[in-house]
């Protein structure tokens, strides 16, 4: 066994910021364009800044500013934010049975955010059981440190960045969708995963097309979910995982 590999074993947390690493071309726009806008909305850098510390849940952010900044109650905005996060009732029982025992759970899953989700969920299997939270926690702080970095960055040079670089204003509100594809895209080997988000993609665009955008996300991820739990398709082939697990 080599040093770095003996390393790796010892210091799981490191393996898990160095494999998060390429989270970030997703995350750092995102952020940026989210500091940019909640200061646009009249917060402050130090405002802003606060938000993705404290309550770091990516498009609940931009809803939150934007209803807050359009003068909603704060009830519906709370509601809002709340239905919209509801998707992680979805990821609880799918992660649940791989994380191992450790009383840092609770604290770490302020940590859990879609694309953490997706990696851990087909990483962590493949770890020993005492490795599993330090590598979530280097994969999840380094997710919400370059997400509260990149939110300062946005907040304070936001303006100067887009002003600077005018096409960075462009390509920043399609980084995280970006991501996001490119997440899901190793799901369509598998003819249930398939259908769930066929199902879920054909809800969102209903849902926008007919004007209910803001419900879009959540009505999406719910039918998904439903879909997925509800259909049991038959292998089409050896090999091939329809029925859940871990590699789906």
């Amino acid at each position: 066994m080599t040093l770095q590999a003996t390393s790796s074993l010892s210091r799981p947390w490191m393996t898990g910021v160095r494999e998060a690493i390429p989270l970030l071309g997703g995350y750092v726009p995102v952020a940026i364009s989210f500091g940019l806008i909640a200061v646009q909305s009249g917060f402050s850098p130090w405002e802003a800044t606060l938000i993705s510390l404290l309550v770091y849940a990516g498009a609940s952010q931009f809803l939150f500013v934007g209803m807050v900044a359009g003068g909603a109650p704060l009830w519906l905005v709370v509601v809002m934010t709340l239905l919209i996060n509801v998707r992680h009732v979805v990821y609880a029982p799918n992660l649940a049975p791989v994380l191992g025992k450790s009383r840092w759970w609770p604290w770490l899953m302020h940590g859990l955010t879609d694309q953490v989700f997706a990696v851990a969920l087909h990483r962590l299997p493949q770890l020993p059981e005492a490795q599993r939270a330090g590598w979530f926690a280097g994969a999840a702080i380094l997710a919400w440190a370059s997400w509260v970095a990149g939110t300062v960055l946005g907040a304070v040079a936001g303006e100067w960045l887009v002003a600077r670089w005018p096409l960075l204003g462009q390509v920043m509100p399609f980084a995280l969708p970006a991501l996001f594809l490119a997440l899901l895209a190793p799901r369509f080997t598998s003819r249930r995963w398939s259908l769930a988000l066929l199902v879920s993609i054909g809800m969102a665009l209903l849902c926008a097309l007919t004007g209910y955008t803001n419900v879009g996300i959540p009505v999406a991820a719910a039918c998904g979910a439903l879909c997925f739990y509800a259909v049991k398709l038959p292998p089409s082939r050896k090999g091939d995982n329809d029925e859940g697990g871990n590699d789906e």
